[in-house]
């Protein structure tokens, strides 16, 4: 069974959401997501001082085996995209969870965080195939 980092909440999509001192969240795919795309190959990213709103596709991972959405885990204001992903979109296979992230997001309420999955609940959807 994989392990997944306890510090982190997670969607149903894939996506996981690092908290820290402020109203600010750290987004990035899980390496469940990563191992399922294959070699990713380009990334889109939404545009610092977008609005994202929760569960709304607003990016894309290119991969050697297909194309996919990235979804918003939560609403709010991006405020930084990961630039070295435009060099480097390998990153998000070989450190998902470091230098791998995809975008920040001021968060437009606190109370999203805790519709994401913890790491175990997140476990148990990815052993059930999802």
């Amino acid at each position: 069974m994989p392990t997944f980092p306890e510090d982190l909440k997670y969607s149903t999509e894939h996506e996981w959401v690092r908290t820290g001192n402020s109203s600010t969240v750290r987004v990035g795919i899980t390496d469940f997501a990563a191992e399922q795309l294959g070699d990713i190959v380009y990334v889109s990213l939404p545009e610092v001082g977008a609005t994202v709103a929760a569960g709304d596709a607003c990016g894309e991972l290119d991969s050697t085996k297909s194309v996919s959405d990235v979804f918003a885990p939560v609403s709010g204001v991006v405020s930084a995209v990961n630039q070295s992903l435009d060099g480097a979109p390998e990153l998000l296979n070989t450190d998902p969870y470091g230098d791998g992230w995809l975008f920040e997001v001021e968060v437009a309420s606190d109370n999203e965080l805790d519709d994401l999955l913890d790491a175990d609940a997140y476990a148990e959807l990815t052993e059930q195939g999802n």
